[in-house]
C-alpha cells in the first residue's frame, strides 16, 4: 500500500535501530498536513474526508479532521518557533474565522452538552495556545470575539464525566489567559475530578463508571497525563495552584513512564489494548512529555526510539494509504473502530508531535539513539495501578499485558475484545468474534455458550503474579452482581510462557466444559499448525492443558483479527467435576518455536487459597498463588 509520503533517508549514525531523526518527524507533520489539503472545504472551515461516518454525523465529522489537524500543524510551527515554510497556519487562520462565523455555510455545530464540539474545541484551543505569537495574536479584537463566543458554549455546558473534562480545562484556561469570559469552575472540578481517578503508580482509571467497571488504556497516557501538564503550563502565571499542580503532574508521570515503554514491542507496535486503537502511534506522546518536563526514567535515545519506532511501525505497515489515515491498525479493519469515530479521527496522532516542541539540539534528538528498557532484558513487573502483570522478552521484542483490572463495564452485553481478554501483546490482537475464544475462559452452557468475563474484581497474588475474580454470564438478561458463579484466574509468567490457573465455583453445573483459549495470530495465509504450534512468519503460540482439562484444540477464522485475513488460536478444554473446580494451562507467545515444556505441574487447593507451580523441560519455574 503506498503511503503517499516521500521521507527523508535514514539516519542510522545517530539512529542505528529506526533511522529516524528529527527531520523524519517535521517531514511526517508536513505531508500529512499537505496530504488533507485537497480535501478542505471552499473556505477552509472543514475538512471533509471519505470514509464511514461517526455516531456524530458528517458536519462534526468535517469539524474534527480541521481540529485535528490543526493540532498538528501547531505543534510543528510551533516547534519551529513560527517557521511556517508551507503556509499552514494561513489555512487554519482562515478556516478559523469562517467556521466561527454565525451565518457562514461552514459553521460550525455549537458546543452543547455532551457533543463532539467539545472535544474539538479542545483541539483547536491547544492549537490556539501554542500558535499564540502567529496566529491568535494576529486576530483583530472583533476577530477573537467572534472565536471565543463559539468556545464560549463550552462554559455553559456539561461534558461526559471522564478524560473530557480535561477538554473543558483547556478551554475555560485559554479563554482565561486572553483575558475573556470563561468558566472557573470548570477548571477546579475537571482537576478536582482528575485526582479522583488517580490509582496510584502513575496510573489514573477514565472515570469512574459508576463504581460498575474500570477503564485503564492509552488514554492515561494521551489525555490524563498530557492534558494536566499542558494546562500547568500555560496556567503556570495565572492559577494560585499550577506550580504546585505541575510538580504533582510531574511525579506521577515518571511513575507512569516506569511502565509505559513495557507496552511498546521492539518491532515499534503498541500492544494492542484499550479502545480508540485508530489513534496508533499518540501512545508516544507521553513519552515525549516526559522529555519536555523532565520526568522521564528513560534516557533520550530510548525515548526517542521508542517515539520513532512507533510511528516507523505503522507508517512503513501500511496504516496510510493515499498520505491519510484509515480507521484501523496496519489498514482498514472496521470491527476495532468505536462508533464515535469517523475518519478523521485518526488525527489523533497529532498529540505524539508534541515531541517537536523541544528544539533541535534538546537531547532526545541529539542521543545517540538506544534500545528500550524491553530489548534490553526479560521482565515480568507487576502493575499495581491497573493490576497488569506486564512480561516482555528481550530476545523476540514481544511485550505482553496480562490483564486482571481493566473490563470497560458499564452494564451486561457481550465482551469487548479491547479490554476483557486474559492478555494482550504487541505482536497480537484479539479476534473480533461474537463469542470470544482467545485468551479467554469461559464455563460453556449447555447449549456451547461460552460465558462473559463481565466486571474484573482485583485478588491479591504472590509477589510477581497477579489475579482476579468475575461472575461469569452467559447473555444480556443475566446479572453478575446476583450470579452464584465465581471464576477466579491466576496468572505468572516468564521467557514467554504464561501459567494460568482458573478456579471455578459452580453450585449444581457438574459436566458443563470450560475452555481457555491461547494468543490468536493471523496473517495474509492460515496460520500454520506443526505438533500443537501455531506459527505466523517468525512468530508462534501454543496452549498446553495441564491440570483439570481433557483436551486441546485449534480455532480459526477469518476476517475477524486486524493482522490478517487469516487467524487462529490454541485452545484447552475440560469439565466442572463438582462445586469447586480447578485448571490450570500454560500459555506461550513467542519469536520462535517453544523449546521448552511442561514437565510437571502441582496444584493445590485447601478451599480458600490456591496455589500451583510448573516446572518446565528448561528447569524454568512457575508459580502462581492467591486467596479464593
Amino acid at each position: 500500500m503506498a503511503t503517499g509520503f516521500t521521507m527523508p533517508a535514514p539516519d542510522y549514525e545517530l539512529s542505528p535501530i529506526t533511522g529516524w531523526t528529527r527531520e523524519h518527524w517535521v517531514a511526517l507533520a508536513d505531508q500529512q498536513l499537505l496530504a488533507v489539503r485537497p480535501y478542505f472545504s471552499p473556505r477552509k472551515a472543514l475538512i471533509r474526508l471519505n470514509g464511514r461516518p461517526s455516531s456524530s454525523g458528517d458536519l462534526s465529522d468535517a469539524m474534527e479532521g480541521f481540529a485535528r489537524t490543526f493540532m498538528l500543524a501547531a505543534f510543528r510551527v510551533a516547534g519551529e518557533q513560527g517557521d511556517d515554510p508551507h503556509g499552514h497556519l494561513d489555512l487554519y487562520r482562515a478556516g478559523l474565522l469562517e467556521g466561527t462565523r454565525p451565518g457562514s455555510p461552514e459553521a460550525w455545530l455549537p458546543i452543547r452538552d455532551r457533543s463532539q464540539p467539545i472535544v474539538e474545541a479542545a483541539s483547536i484551543v491547544l492549537g490556539l495556545q501554542l500558535t499564540k505569537p502567529w496566529l491568535w495574536d494576529t486576530l483583530s479584537g472583533k476577530e477573537q470575539a467572534q472565536v471565543a463566543d463559539w468556545l464560549q458554549g463550552s462554559s455553559r455546558s456539561a461534558c461526559v464525566d471522564n478524560n473530557w473534562v480535561l477538554f473543558q480545562v483547556l478551554i475555560a484556561e485559554f479563554l482565561a489567559g486572553a483575558g475573556l469570559e470563561h468558566n472557573a469552575a470548570q477548571i477546579d472540578h475537571g482537576l478536582k475530578r482528575l485526582e479522583d481517578w488517580y490509582v496510584g503508580d502513575g496510573w489514573y482509571r477514565d472515570g469512574d463508571n459508576d463504581g460498575t467497571g474500570d477503564f485503564f488504556d492509552y488514554y492515561c497516557g494521551w489525555a490524563l497525563h498530557l492534558y494536566p501538564v499542558l494546562w500547568s503550563e500555560f496556567a503556570a502565571h495565572r492559577h494560585p495552584e499550577a506550580e504546585a499542580r505541575s510538580e504533582i503532574y510531574r511525579a506521577r508521570l515518571a511513575e507512569f513512564l516506569d511502565h509505559h515503554p513495557s507496552f511498546f514491542g521492539g518491532n515499534g507496535a503498541p500492544v494492542f489494548q484499550g479502545r480508540s486503537l485508530i489513534y496508533r502511534y499518540a501512545a508516544v506522546a507521553p513519552v515525549f512529555l516526559g522529555e519536555a518536563i523532565c520526568a522521564t526514567p528513560l534516557n533520550p535515545g530510548q525515548s526517542r526510539r521508542i517515539a520513532s519506532g512507533a510511528a516507523k511501525f505503522f507508517l512503513d505497515g501500511g496504516a496510510y494509504d493515499g498520505g491519510l489515515p484509515s480507521l484501523g491498525w496496519l489498514g482498514a479493519f472496521d470491527p476495532m473502530t468505536q462508533e464515535y469515530s469517523g475518519p478523521a479521527s485518526p488525527y489523533w496522532t497529532s498529540k505524539a508531535f508534541v515531541g517537536l516542541l523541544l528544539p533541535a539540539d534538546h537531547p532526545v534528538w541529539t542521543a545517540v539513539e538506544e534500545p528500550s528498557p524491553l530489548e534490553s532484558m526479560d521482565a515480568v513487573r507487576h502493575a499495581v495501578g491497573p493490576n497488569y502483570l506486564l512480561h516482555s522478552t528481550a530476545a523476540d521484542g514481544i511485550a505482553r499485558v496480562l490483564n486482571h483490572g481493566s473490563d470497560k463495564y458499564y452494564a451486561p452485553g457481550p465482551d469487548d475484545p479491547h479490554y476483557r481478554r486474559l492478555a494482550y501483546s504487541s505482536h497480537t490482537a484479539p479476534l473480533f468474534t461474537e463469542d470470544p475464544v482467545d485468551n479467554h475462559f469461559a464455563v460453556l452452557d449447555a447449549t456451547g455458550t461460552p460465558s462473559r468475563r463481565a466486571r474484573i474484581h482485583r485478588l491479591k497474588a504472590g509477589q510477581g503474579q497477579a489475579a482476579s475474580w468475575h461472575a461469569p454470564v452467559w447473555n444480556d438478561a443475566d446479572d453478575p452482581a446476583g450470579s452464584p458463579w465465581r471464576v477466579a484466574t491466576g496468572t505468572a509468567a516468564a521467557a514467554g510462557y504464561e501459567l494460568r490457573i482458573h478456579v471455578v465455583e459452580a453450585p449444581g453445573a457438574l459436566g458443563l466444559r470450560v475452555r481457555d483459549g491461547g494468543y490468536a495470530l493471523a496473517g495474509a495465509l492460515p496460520p500454520g499448525l506443526h505438533d500443537g504450534v501455531l506459527s505466523v512468519d517468525d512468530l508462534f503460540a501454543r496452549m498446553w492443558p495441564l491440570y483439570g482439562y481433557s483436551g486441546s484444540g485449534t480455532y480459526r477464522a477469518e476476517d475477524v483479527s486486524p493482522l490478517g485475513r487469516h487467524a487462529a488460536c490454541g485452545y484447552v478444554e475440560g469439565q466442572l467435576t463438582g462445586r469447586r473446580s480447578i485448571f490450570a494451562s500454560l500459555a506461550y507467545v513467542g519469536g520462535k518455536a517453544p523449546g521448552a515444556v511442561p514437565a510437571a505441574v502441582v496444584i493445590d487447593d485447601d478451599g480458600g487459597r490456591v496455589s500451583g507451580h510448573v516446572t518446565l523441560s528448561s528447569g524454568q519455574q512457575l508459580q502462581v498463588t492467591f486467596a479464593f
